[in-house]
């Protein structure tokens, strides 16, 4: 019995590989669905309880007290169209990323230090501990009177927010690279300056980048605060702390929540972007 060859050129070639876009595998992922669908309940039960608190009189706690989602849509409306409210948004990002990059560019290198070098932790770390628990929003007093300007005690505040977070991680993170690592690069001869980019630094950044989206975060909590003690300037320039504080103000509660929604958006957005980029520095963790 002869051996059935086959032949290369007749065999049908392999399917051609698409890889799908980003569009396409957020809409075939499950979790995206999931957060959708709860977002649409908290709206309808939102709608509900302001429904049944003007149409019943009956009073549902928390959502009685709040502008039903159709009332604050009709705000927003009408706010978008304003450039105020949009300046309100362009001093806020401005404040929030130059405070935010000011303690990035202080704060990593701090760490770096605290995590590499005893007798600079020996040194700067008490006054470190000494000084990290107090919330950046007891700083603004003193922030407007030792800065000459509201602008620049708003920044200040606001690196403040974003510093601490940022060291904190990052000494956490390199002070838990295993010293099993290390000791085999000195082991083969690397330099400190090979331990500090090749070990150190790539094993730290995991932590960095943990430390930038939390800090972003509280970087906006604190810029709201802020903009809302400082007064902002005007409300057309003054942020949209600023543009809530004179909301509340006004007597507009929709307006209030408009502008509430407006930050949870900066942050989200922010966020994003920064986890965004860690994709990108940190490619071996998109698998996770």
């Amino acid at each position: 019995m002869s051996a059935v060859t086959l032949d290369p050129a007749a065999a049908p070639p392999p399917p051609a590989f698409r890889r799908r876009s980003k569009l396409e595998r957020t809409l075939s992922n499950a979790a995206f669905w999931r957060g959708l669908a709860g977002l649409l309940v908290f709206l309808l039960v939102w709608q509900a309880g302001g429904f049944l608190h003007t149409s019943l009189g009956i009073d549902v706690p928390f959502f009685s007290k709040l502008p039903a989602p159709t009332a604050v849509a009709a705000a927003a409306s009408e706010v978008v169209v304003q450039s105020g409210y949009w300046m309100s948004w362009i001093e806020s990002i401005k404040r929030v990323m130059i405070g935010f990059l000011i303690a990035q560019l202080i704060g990593i290198p701090f760490g770096l230090f605290l995590a590499v070098n005893k007798y600079f932790r020996d040194i700067f770390f008490p006054p470190f501990e000494i000084l990290r628990p107090i919330p950046p929003l007891a700083w603004v007093p003193a922030a407007l009177i030792f800065w000459p300007t509201n602008e620049m005690s708003i920044i200040f505040v606001t690196f403040l927010g974003a510093f601490f977070t940022i060291v904190i991680n990052v000494l956490g993170g390199a002070r838990t690279i295993d010293v099993r690592y290390l000791r085999a690069a000195q082991s083969m001869g690397a330099t400190q300056w090979h331990l500090f980019s090749r070990i150190i630094l790539p094993g730290t950044l995991p932590s960095i980048f943990t430390g930038a989206a939390v800090g972003m975060g509280i970087t906006w909590n604190v810029v709201l605060a802020a903009e809302m003690v400082s007064g902002g300037g005007s409300q057309s320039g003054g942020g949209l702390g600023f543009f809530i504080w004179s909301s509340y103000m006004g007597g507009s509660m929709e307006h209030i929540i408009v502008g509430m929604i407006s930050i949870g958006i900066a942050g989200y957005l922010s966020s994003a972007l920064i986890r965004l980029l860690g994709e990108r520095v940190m490619p071996w963790r998109r698998a996770f």
